[in-house]
């Protein structure tokens, strides 16, 4: 799936799961959540079908009378959706995000370094390619 569909914060939680198990039952995917606010049982399976409907997860397999569950998006196709969604509150600019990201310490210098890094790199290849 090329452009994933928006995703929910719990649908994030629950692509997180499968993304790390490969593949989950609804229980799995419930038990898989700190026991302190844990989802009910059926609220992690009304989502889980919806990201079904949204072809971010699919029915793999059924093991007795329980389904199966994989994903069919990948963790970077949906970070990258995020962050386009992210980038478009600020009119596509990425210089708010970014300030904020290292006032916060969120970034490190070493991730700013890898960042300028990958700037370089597609930099040249942008120049080669024109």
């Amino acid at each position: 799936m090329a452009n994933p569909r928006k995703l929910s914060k719990l649908e994030m939680q629950i692509m997180d799961t499968l993304w790390s198990k490969g593949s989950a039952s609804i229980r799995e995917i419930q038990e898989a959540f700190p026991e302190r606010g844990r989802p009910a049982y059926t609220t992690i399976q009304t989502t889980v079908y919806r990201l079904e409907f949204k072809k971010a997860a699919r029915r793999a397999k059924k093991e007795g009378n329980a389904h199966i569950f994989e994903p069919v998006v990948s963790r970077t196709a949906a970070q990258r959706r995020l962050i386009d969604d992210l980038l478009g509150l600020f009119g596509g600019r990425g210089q708010p995000i970014m300030a904020h990201l290292i006032e916060s310490g969120s970034v490190t210098l070493d991730e700013v370094r890898e960042a300028e890094k990958t700037l370089r790199r597609l930099g040249k290849k942008n120049a080669a390619d024109s």
